[in-house]
This record gives structure tokens, sequence and C-alpha cells, in this order.
């Protein structure tokens, strides 16, 4: 997936957004770069660099608690799913669910806060379709089925709940 067809698409979504961008050193990360739009009740974050291997992108929607700034620990989550991503011999696909072995948000590392969503699960994002694909944080309780996960349309993460 080109850059550009990523930022039309999101500029699309989000005409008048002032998105803050992050790039980084070629060979040091999986991902080339990303974006955070400010968006209804939340920041939705997407990468640029998996779409030349694998056609698609991810996206993350962390739920807002009226932060000047988007929280930069998502970048660091999305990185990590997508140096995943790229040992594989397959693309990731919607309905795959990853454990990530400790809090979503990376804490203590990240400077994200401390959450009991350990689990992703991999979605189609609900606004921008099947080439991008949304990681939304769960509980492992959630995964088993001990506990029913919200229906919520955009599949916000909140990782204080």
């Amino acid at each position: 997936m080109m850059w550009e067809f990523v930022t039309e698409s999101l500029n699309r979504l989000y005409p008048r957004a002032a998105p803050w961008h992050v790039s980084y050193v070629p060979g040091e990360h999986d991902l080339q770069a990303g974006s955070v739009y400010p968006a209804d009740g939340h920041w939705h974050y997407v990468t640029y660099g998996l779409g030349q291997r694998w056609g698609l992108e991810l996206t993350f929607r962390l739920r807002g608690a009226g932060e000047q700034e988007p929280p930069q620990w998502p970048f660091v989550l999305l990185n990590r799913v997508a140096a995943y991503a790229n040992s594989l011999p397959e693309p990731l696909e919607d309905g795959l669910w990853l454990d990530m072995r400790g809090p979503i948000t990376g804490f203590p590392h990240s400077g994200g806060p401390d959450s009991r969503l350990t689990m992703l699960i991999l979605a189609e994002d609900p606004e921008l379709g099947g080439r991008f694909l949304q990681l939304v944080g769960v509980t492992a309780a959630e995964i088993n089925g001990e506990v029913e996960i919200v229906d919520e349309p955009l599949m916000m993460t909140d990782p204080l709940r």
C-alpha cells in the first residue's frame, strides 16, 4: 500500500484534522512512519510501511481523555505488532488475536498506563475498510469467553477499563 493511499484515506475521514507524525530510522524499526489523527472522543493511529510487503496497514483507536497531544505508547505497540507481522510468511488477517504477554501499553517501559488489557484482536477498521487492520485491546478473560466483549462500533481501546 502506498503512502499516498494511506494519507488520502485518512484525509477523507478527517478532512480538517491536523495529524501528528512520527518517522523511524530505516533498519532500526519495522515501521517507516506513523500518524495519529484527533477524532471524536479518541485518537486514531495509523502505520506506514507494512503496505509495501503486505498490502495493508495497522490502525489503533485510543479513547481520549482530553489530552492536548496524543500519547506516544501506541506507536510502540504498533511497531511491536509490525515486527511480528514481518516475521510471518503470510499477512496478518481479520480475526487474529495476539497475546502481548503483558499490558498492551508497554507499562512500565513505554510511558503508558498500567492496564489489564494484555491481548489484541485484529479487525477490519470500521471506517477505513479491509486494507487497514485495527488493533483492539482486550483482556484475557474476554478472549477466553469468561467476560463478554462490549460491542462498540469504532472498537476504541480504553486501557484504563
